[in-house]
């Protein structure tokens, strides 16, 4: 099979179940026989080899019967950088690029030490891309789930930042010490009467995914926890659906009388981030 027809088998196969079949076609094919797409183009009338071919059709039929693509690679990038996934961990998805870009430039803005913690860490992205982009600070990263906690800590060592890093399995802030300067979360907000008709709860892992009823329950909890857990000056960012800021807010204005709440939107005007800054600290 040559590199074109390989590409054109790949992207009839992934039109039912993809929403890019040309580029996805592209990176599974580029990462079975470890090549870059620019090769790719430069050799499309090259042989596959054998074992290449077998390992990629094989990859092709994963996809096709529903196994998502980054599952089947075993990576997805976020955030310039290529994080491992497993079944065990959300995806991460480019939306939540903005909380680590808001976190970022806290961190920055503060230039000085800071509590970080990363609530619901999944694959550990964004307590990773944090920890990688301001290395003078150090992240508390939490889950319930051990085999998240497992994904995150080989990321954390992929990007050399295990050092900076704390694992800990925990609910949410539950058991653990307040007074947090930056506390980051992309939890789980689907609510969960929508699962059953959502092709992500059947693909990605339900505990990821389910926010309880209307999806708000667990961002909820956290926002109510921050009275006691965010230190003065300190900053909170969660991740939310888009139908949720409204609610969101009236918790968080009921919760924190100390604190300002902004709703931050995506790069397509969808609200994404619920911003939650406590009065004084630092400057």
């Amino acid at each position: 099979m040559q590199v074109r027809e390989a590409l054109h088998q790949a992207r009839d196969v992934l039109e039912p179940v993809s929403d890019s079949p040309a580029s996805d076609a592209r990176v599974l094919l580029s990462d079975t026989l470890g090549a870059s797409p620019t090769w790719l183009m430069a050799h499309d009338d090259e042989l596959l080899p054998s074992e290449a071919e077998r390992d990629f059709v094989d990859r092709l039929r994963r996809c096709a019967q529903g196994e998502p693509l980054p599952y089947v690679l075993g990576w997805w990038e976020f955030y310039g950088r290529r994080f491992s996934v497993a079944p065990s961990v959300l995806i991460p998805r480019p939306e939540t690029e903005l909380l680590v870009d808001l976190g970022l430039a806290e961190l920055r803005r503060r230039g000085a030490p800071a509590r970080v913690i990363d609530v619901g860490t999944g694959s550990g992205c964004i307590a990773v891309s944090l920890a990688a982009a301001a290395p003078g600070f150090s992240v508390i990263a939490t889950d319930v789930s051990r085999p998240a906690l497992e994904v995150a800590r080989s990321n954390a060592k992929a990007h050399k930042v295990l050092a900076q890093l704390r694992l800990v399995q925990a609910s949410l802030l539950g058991g653990l010490k307040g007074g947090w300067d930056l506390v980051c979360a992309n939890l789980p907000y689907v609510a969960a009467e929508r699962l059953p008709d959502l092709a992500v709860a059947r693909r990605e892992p339900k505990l990821a995914l389910d926010g309880g009823q209307r999806g708000i329950g667990l961002t909820a909890q956290v926002v109510r926890s921050l009275k006691l857990g965010l230190a003065p000056g300190g900053l909170a960012l969660l991740e939310i659906d888009e139908d949720q800021a409204e609610e969101l807010m009236v918790v968080t204005h009921e919760s924190m009388h100390d604190a300002v709440a902004e709703i931050m939107v995506d790069l397509t005007g969808r609200p994404r981030v619920l911003q939650v800054q406590r009065s004084g600290g630092v400057a």
